[in-house]
């Protein structure tokens, strides 16, 4: 990693004692383990209400393909209208009381639907509002988190950092859909909503108990906001592996939303396997990445760094062409076996491709344009997620729901090769600053 400048507001070693060498492991770190539990709480609550929102609108709103189209669409496009800016702001403002609002918004507004329900006021476009505000929050969170972590542990933890973490989200996401759909079996959908609130209620208090070494940049510090987003961008562009990095990961994002803003209607109307059928392919997919999360670091010694970049680009779009294949069934039972290894091999990819490339982008990036360099990133890769997730919508009603699949499938195929045919493959080690190569 590049050299901190001395202007930045921020100390890479922050999760150590002052003038301590950082501790042999992160579970003895305390800051760390505080900024874990967070997310851990977060993620578990988040994963009860993500499972809410489709089962709610499929089947209590009685939404269509288009209408489950926009509410996916208002919770991503976010990242398209203040992506970019929010990048320049988090650089700006303390990444840490950053995520605590934004957990606190969260909270609020997914508190709001068992409210609006208990009225007997509830309708699709209330939903499409709460999502929306959600979704602004979460910009600013994501880009915080990302940009978080090599403020909190030492520059050579960092590749530790997001694994742990990254496997923690994974137990959420096996726990929560399996809970979600058990509870669906004695509560209404709307009631799971005030499991997520209380996700993001509980890991905004550990995230205040948490203590880093961030400093306010001083305004005189500072360029305009205009320049502050061109140096992001800049960065992000020049750096011709990034470059491969954000065709690879806007083209899987754009065909996986394809296929899965699809899914719910394919689960819970056309195959009729219930929350309770979701809540199973959720889990077990949730398990493979886990696995791929935990294994990461393992495979990327036995087969180099770089290599695991393409390899799980691949694996995760071969997997991903199950699910039109499971649409095709006549027996349920089967349809929803072929459903949950779909989902299972597709986390395990995804989970190995993000880990690698999200360490080398915090590897790569000078600390004063984490935010930027994130959020540059985040603008054009999550941005593609809700113009896919209305064009799903739109072919899903023209073309009908196995048509539209295929051809998310087909792109996420064509996604993989800017990884594919690059340095990548036979890298044992990603590059850790600018203009340094593998080895």
């Amino acid at each position: 990693m590049t050299a901190q400048p001395a202007e930045h507001a921020g100390d890479p070693a922050a999760g150590t004692a002052a003038g301590n060498e950082p501790p042999a492991s992160l579970w003895r770190d305390r800051n760390f383990a505080g900024f874990w539990t967070a997310q851990a709480l977060s993620q578990l609550g988040a994963q009860l209400g993500q499972l809410a929102f489709p089962v709610l609108a499929v089947t209590l709103l009685g939404a269509t393909e288009f209408e489950v189209g926009i509410l996916n669409a208002a919770g991503l496009a976010a990242f398209l209208m203040v992506g970019l800016p929010a990048g320049a702001w988090v650089d700006r403002w303390l990444k840490r009381r950053t995520m605590i609002a934004a957990d606190l918004v969260r909270m609020t507004a997914m508190a709001a639907v068992p409210l609006l329900w208990w009225a007997g006021s509830l309708q699709i476009w209330h939903l499409y509002v709460i999502s929306a505000v959600v979704g602004v929050a979460t910009v600013f969170f994501d880009v915080s988190y990302q940009s978080f972590v090599p403020l909190l542990v030492a520059p050579g933890k960092v590749g530790e950092a997001n694994s742990k973490l990254e496997a923690t989200a994974q137990l959420a996401r096996i726990g929560g859909p399996a809970a979600g759909g058990a509870l669906l079996t004695v509560l209404t959908a709307p009631l799971l909503f005030i499991g997520e609130s209380l996700g993001y209620l509980l890991s905004a208090v550990f995230l205040g108990r948490t203590r880093d070494g961030e400093k306010r940049l001083t305004a005189a510090g500072r360029n305009s906001l205009g320049a502050e987003i061109r140096d992001g961008l800049a960065f992000v562009a020049a750096h011709p592996l990034m470059r491969r990095i954000v065709l690879c990961t806007g083209g899987g994002n754009f065909a996986g939303t394809l296929v899965f803003t699809l899914l719910p209607v394919l689960v819970l109307r056309d195959l009729g396997l219930g929350p309770q059928g979701m809540g199973i392919i959720m889990s077990v997919g949730a398990a493979g990445g886990l696995l791929g999360a935990v294994a990461a670091p393992w495979i990327a010694r036995r087969i180099g760094e770089g290599t695991v970049i393409p390899a799980g680009a691949l694996v995760s779009s071969l997997f991903l062409g199950l699910v039109p294949v499971a649409a095709l069934q006549a027996d349920r039972a089967v349809s929803l076996v072929l459903l949950t290894v779909s989902e299972f091999g597709f986390a395990f990819g995804v989970l190995l491709y993000n880990i690698m490339q999200l360490t080398m982008r915090q590897r790569l990036c000078p600390p004063r344009l984490l935010g930027r360099m994130n959020a540059s990133i985040r603008f054009v890769v999550w941005g593609v997620m809700p113009l896919a997730a209305l064009a799903a919508g739109y072919l899903g009603g023209e073309l009908g729901l196995v048509p539209a699949m295929w051809l998310g499938v087909a792109l996420s195929l064509l996604s993989v090769a800017p990884v594919l045919f690059s340095a990548f493959p036979g890298m044992r080690k990603l590059p850790d600053s600018v203009g340094t190569g593998s080895s």
